[in-house]
C-alpha cells in the first residue's frame, strides 16, 4: 500500500525534466553520425578516384572493349561505395547493425541469384562475346539452323536481321553455347554449286562452260581460280561442283551464287548439255486377272 501511495504521489506531482541530462547522448549521436559521414566520404572519394582509374588503365592496356571497360568502372564504383559504407560503419561503432544488414543482404543476394540465373548467364555470355569477338556488328552468322546479319550486341541479348528483313533477338547464352558459323570472318569465301549433267554428255565441255561463266561474274577472284571437279556419280546425273572464290567484304554471297546458277543454266541450254532431273524407271510386267468376272458382276 505504501508503494502504491508513493507512485500515485509521483504521478500527481509529475516528473521533473532536466534537459542537461540528454546533452551527452545527443552529442555522442551527432559525433557518431559525423564520424560515419566523414569516413565514408574519404574512403569513397579516394577509392573512386584511385581504384577506378587503375581498373580503367589496366583494361585499356589489354585492349578490352569499351562496353566492358564501362561496365567494369561502374561495378568498381558500386563495390567502392559498399566497402566505404562497411568501413565507415565499423569505425563509427555500427558493427552490430552492419552485421545484421550483411546477413540480410547475403540472403537477399542468394535469392536473387537463384531467381535470375538465366539473366546472369546471358550477362556473362555477353561479356565473353564482346571480348572474344566470334562475330561483330555486320557479320552474317549461322547457328542451330538459323542465320542472320548482326545488328547490335548487348550485354544480355544479340539482335540480328534475317534476309527477309525480320528482327531476331537471341539470348547471348544461346549463342555462347552453340556452334556459330561466321560466313564473313575470313578474307575469302567459297561459293559452291552442284550442276548435274547427263551420263552421255561431255564432262570437259560442261566443266569449261561452268568455269567460263563463273569467271565472268563480277566480284569473283582470279586467285584461287574457278574450278569444277566431278564430285558425285548420281542415279540420274554426273555432278560437277562449280567453285568460285569471293571477298565477302566486297561481294554478296547470295547475289554471286544466284548469278552463277542462272549463267550456267543458260550456257548449258545454249550448248545442248542436258541437266537431267531425278527419275525412276520401272521394268517388268503387270498381270491383270478377273476383269471379266468383275464386269459381269457389275452388269447384274
Amino acid at each position: 500500500m505504501d508503494d502504491c501511495r508513493r507512485n500515485m504521489v509521483l504521478l500527481q506531482q509529475g516528473f521533473a525534466l532536466d534537459p542537461q541530462q540528454y546533452v551527452p547522448q545527443l552529442v555522442s549521436a551527432v559525433t557518431t553520425v559525423v564520424l560515419f559521414v566523414v569516413v565514408f566520404a574519404v574512403i569513397y572519394l579516394f577509392g573512386k578516384s584511385f581504384v577506378t582509374r587503375v581498373v580503367e588503365e589496366g583494361l585499356r592496356r589489354r585492349d578490352f572493349d569499351e562496353t566492358i571497360i564501362g561496365l567494369a568502372m561502374s561495378t568498381t564504383t558500386v563495390v567502392t561505395a559498399v566497402v566505404a559504407v562497411a568501413l565507415a560503419a565499423t569505425v563509427a561503432g555500427f558493427g552490430v547493425v552492419l552485421a545484421a544488414f550483411a546477413t540480410l543482404g547475403g540472403a537477399l543476394a542468394l535469392a536473387v541469384g537463384f531467381a535470375a540465373q538465366d539473366l546472369i548467364a546471358n550477362f556473362v555470355a555477353g561479356v565473353f562475346i564482346i571480348q572474344d569477338e566470334p562475330f561483330t556488328v555486320g557479320d552474317w552468322i549461322e547457328w542451330n539452323g538459323n542465320s542472320g546479319v548482326v545488328r547490335d550486341i548487348q550485354l544480355r541479348v544479340t539482335r540480328l536481321d534475317t534476309f527477309d528483313n525480320e528482327l531476331v533477338t537471341v539470348p547471348n547464352s544461346d549463342l555462347a553455347n552453340a556452334a556459330v558459323v561466321n560466313n564473313v570472318a575470313n578474307d575469302q569465301r567459297r561459293v559452291s554449286v552442284g550442276f548435274g549433267i547427263g551420263y552421255d554428255d561431255d564432262i570437259e565441255q560442261a566443266r569449261d562452260a561452268i568455269v567460263e561463266e563463273g569467271s565472268r561474274i563480277e566480284g569473283v577472284l582470279d586467285d584461287p581460280e574457278p574450278t569444277a571437279p566431278v564430285t558425285e556419280l548420281g542415279d540420274s546425273a554426273v555432278v560437277l561442283s562449280g567453285r568460285l572464290w569471293i571477298d565477302p567484304d566486297e561481294s554478296s554471297y547470295g547475289a554471286v551464287r544466284a548469278q552463277f546458277v542462272e549463267a550456267v543454266k543458260e550456257r548449258f541450254d545454249a550448248e545442248g548439255i542436258d541437266m537431267p532431273y531425278p527419275n525412276t524407271e520401272l521394268s517388268g510386267g503387270v498381270e491383270v486377272t478377273n476383269v471379266g468376272e468383275g464386269a459381269g458382276a457389275t452388269s447384274d
